[in-house]
């Protein structure tokens, strides 16, 4: 590991830290280090089976057809393209390039860090709203911050375009999922999972739910998605110009639980290096999000608590391994 970063450059203290935690600047891995296993037990299986694919080209109204046809109009998969390999890219730089964005610090909102005890290494980025605003962003490769922000931009309009597809579906008014809901920010992961000696006692990412409105991730051509349906663990089968929607907590408190926000897990593999670009729209902090009034009747009380978002964030954390599978009462037991 360091014979490969001094013959780059010297290392500062920065890039020493960098060095003994990024699994891609550890060029050779023969077994998984002890930190990267799973407790004992811990079961892995999974089944294999494809996400229904829904063609908004088809079958539906004019409006869900503008959106398949706007992003032929504008490229948007020549964007999510460009975007899988500007993100190669940087995380294919020198281990020195990349050392002064290196950060062990969670408050920051934009850094590069590693998966401490899981097997990937996250590139994440905040995108502020309303205006965009990515002087904070790696500045390498020299194309990152444009094509980056032009991917989140498209990413966030499709992911607007669905919310309001999902009100008209659920007779919410049409603009329920507008301001202060949407209007945080819009998170970025950009996740690289280096192929790993042993699959079977480390994960990727651990069983969790996205604690935000609703997550967009394009598949990428390597399997790795894992998700939860009736007690047991399902692989995704990447499909070509795809994108995998994520209901978030929000959306199923919102809902009051007619959505559910899945649980889902990130698998390695021993073959090949995997990529994958999480985006995340984000509630503001002081917005106040409970059950919608169409939810609730005598016949269906609130589930869950109204609370501003920045509250929920403080109870909420990713379900531990272990208690798993369980996420709808998880939810309900952050609330109380």
């Amino acid at each position: 590991m360091c014979r490969f970063l001094h013959r780059c450059s010297p290392l500062s203290r920065v890039d020493s830290s960098m060095a003994d935690n990024m699994l891609l600047v550890t060029q050779c891995h023969e077994s998984n280090p002890d930190s990267f296993i799973l407790p004992a037990g811990y079961d892995l299986k999974t089944a294999v089976v494809s996400l229904p694919v829904i063609d908004m080209s088809r079958g539906r109204d004019e409006v869900c057809r503008a959106i398949l046809d706007a992003g032929k109009e504008f490229g948007f998969f020549q964007v999510l393209r460009d975007m899988e390999a500007v993100c190669e890219e940087f995380f294919q730089l020198p281990a020195a390039d990349k050392a002064e964005f290196y950060s062990e610090d969670k408050s920051k909102p934009n850094r590069l860090f590693s998966g401490e005890k899981y097997w990937r290494d996250c590139l994440r980025l905040v995108y502020p709203l309303p205006a965009g605003d990515t002087e904070d962003w790696p500045h390498k490769p020299q194309r990152l911050r444009e094509v980056v922000e032009n991917f989140t931009v498209r990413i966030r309009a499709l992911a607007m375009d669905i919310l309001r597809l999902l009100c008209e579906g659920m007779g919410l008014r049409p603009d329920y999922f507008e301001g202060d809901i949407s209007g945080g920010r819009v998170g970025l992961e950009i996740n690289s999972y280096p192929p790993c000696p042993d699959p079977s006692k480390t994960l990727g990412l651990p069983p969790h739910c996205d604690r935000d409105l609703i997550t967009i991730v394009p598949p990428g051509a390597v399997p790795g998605l894992e998700v939860a349906y009736t007690g047991d663990w399902i692989k995704v089968e990447p499909v070509p110009d795809s994108v995998v929607v994520n209901f978030g907590l929000q959306l199923e408190v919102v809902t009051n639980g007619a959505l559910k926000s899945v649980e889902h897990r990130a698998a390695t593999n021993s073959a090949v290096h995997r990529m994958s670009v999480a985006t995340f729209i984000v509630p503001a902090d002081d917005c106040v999000i409970g059950p919608a009034e169409e939810f609730v009747s005598e016949d269906s009380p609130a589930c869950y608590r109204s609370l501003r978002f920045s509250d929920f964030k403080r109870a909420h954390n990713h379900a531990n391994l272990g208690s798993s599978l369980n996420v709808t009462t998880n939810l309900k037991n952050n609330q109380n």
